[in-house]
């Protein structure tokens, strides 16, 4: 065995057997990177060189803004707000505190850009609420947690900046745009099983639908909705980068939280930056940490190595867009979300763009995997969440939730093999 493959085999090998040991996730990418550096005899100060070089990137300003923004927003009084204005849209439905959930979801991932706050902001509120007209506490945290994953896809989401950053050379307002499509298709996939779902158990409708009602909840929602388009907008037309709009978001957010919705009071708003540092702490230390690891990876030519191995089973394009499916879907089972945008996508990204995939559409079916895995045992943190707040033991949780992974798989699928609908909004818009 030569150097470098028993550097291979020591960086691998103790980065899973420390993951399955459930070392937290940065600490085993550092110290498997350390044991790959020292058995090639290279110097320590390439770990401090590469952890500078990783976190030194002007794209990745961009992340505590948003970071910043969705606390605010997340915590400023909108949920009860974009739950009735979710109410006055799809309400009236057979199961309409279920759609009420998923469309609300929506509206919120596109202010809180994760996952987890959706969990815990909305679920908070709605599980409840659905338990009290008559829903199993199981079908709403199913239907909480699968419809959180929305806010992952539609931006602002700091996971698709990372992406970005990793993939080099990818726009993020393209990427932006990209998600808006398959968020709604997984809202409609969501929608269609709910709907099933409550046929089946006959759960009530809600009011009928009202054209008044719904322009009054839209008009006191507006002030949350325009926090999307000032990002959005600002950064596809081009005045002004991802950064800037990111800044000028959490400004506005302030504004928004303190004085018009008045949620937060300004010993509010010094917990949600505490809070927020937590957060980009975290963020931080896992892509200074996995800088280290992808250059190893690039050393050592893993990525060209995993190609050559993986396009050597076949060279059948929907089978190779099948595996690289269920590579990502396994890593979301043991990992969470940055660490797989920040490994996989150097080693992933090169084979899917040589079947046809292009790397937006690729951005977009990474953050659905990862928002799959979420939702997995034994690491899903969104699991986990959904659980806690509904006090509710994980497994039941599980089983609920199967009829809803068909749901997202599907999305998944029509992402993966149908591009226009990540690709036909930044061809027409960017």
């Amino acid at each position: 065995m030569d150097v470098n493959t028993m550097a291979i085999v020591v960086l691998l090998a103790s980065f899973f057997i420390m993951i399955f040991l459930r070392f937290p996730i940065a600490y085993a990418v550092a110290l498997s990177s350390v044991l790959c550096l020292f058995s090639q005899g290279l110097p320590l100060t390439t770990v401090c060189q590469q952890m500078v070089k990783g976190i030194s990137s002007f794209s990745l300003m961009a992340v505590p803004f948003f970071i910043v923004m969705g606390a605010l927003m997340g915590t400023g009084g909108i949920s009860e707000k974009l739950i009735a204005l979710a109410n006055a849209c799809v309400g009236w439905m057979r199961g309409g505190m279920a759609m009420v959930n998923i469309v609300a979801s929506y509206f919120f991932g596109g202010i809180s850009g994760s996952a987890s706050a959706d969990t815990a902001s909305l679920g908070s509120i709605l599980i409840p609420m659905m338990v009290d007209q008559g829903y199993d506490a199981d079908f709403s945290t199913a239907v909480t947690i699968t419809s959180s994953c929305e806010g992952l896809l539609v931006p602002p989401s700091h996971n698709m900046v990372i992406y970005a950053t990793t993939a080099g050379g990818i726009s993020v307002g393209s990427l932006f745009l990209a998600g808006y499509i398959p968020g709604a298709l997984l809202a409609g996939s969501l929608m269609i099983g709910s709907y099933i779902l409550s046929v089946k158990h006959n759960y009530p409708k809600g009011e009928p639908f009202s054209m008044k009602n719904l322009l009054k909840q839209l008009s006191v929602s507006f002030w949350a909705l325009a926090a999307v388009l000032i990002v959005v907008v600002g950064v596809v037309c081009g005045v002004f980068t991802a950064t800037e709009s990111a800044a000028i978001a959490v400004i506005y957010s302030l504004i928004v939280s303190l004085y018009i919705y008045k949620g937060l009071d300004w010993k509010g708003v010094w917990r949600v930056l505490g809070e927020s540092v937590e957060t980009l702490s975290i963020v931080l230390i896992l892509i200074a940490t996995s800088s280290i690891f992808g250059y190893c990876l690039t050393r050592l030519h893993v990525p060209e190595l995993a190609a050559s191995a993986i396009t050597g089973l076949t060279s059948n394009p929907i089978i190779l867009a099948l595996m690289l499916n269920l590579i990502l879907l396994v890593l979301g089972c043991i990992m969470d979300m940055a660490p797989i945008i920040l490994i996989a996508t150097p080693i992933l990204l090169p084979i899917a763009t040589s079947i046809g995939i292009d790397p937006i559409q690729f951005g977009i079916i990474v953050v659905l995997n990862c928002g799959i895995g979420l939702l997995t045992p034994p690491v899903g943190a969104v699991l986990f969440i959904g659980s806690a707040v509904a006090k509710l033991p994980m497994e039941k949780v599980v089983k609920a939730t199967f009829p809803f992974y068909l749901c997202m798989i599907v999305t998944l699928l029509l992402i993966t093999f149908v591009p226009a609908f990540s690709l036909w909004l930044p061809q027409v818009l960017a």
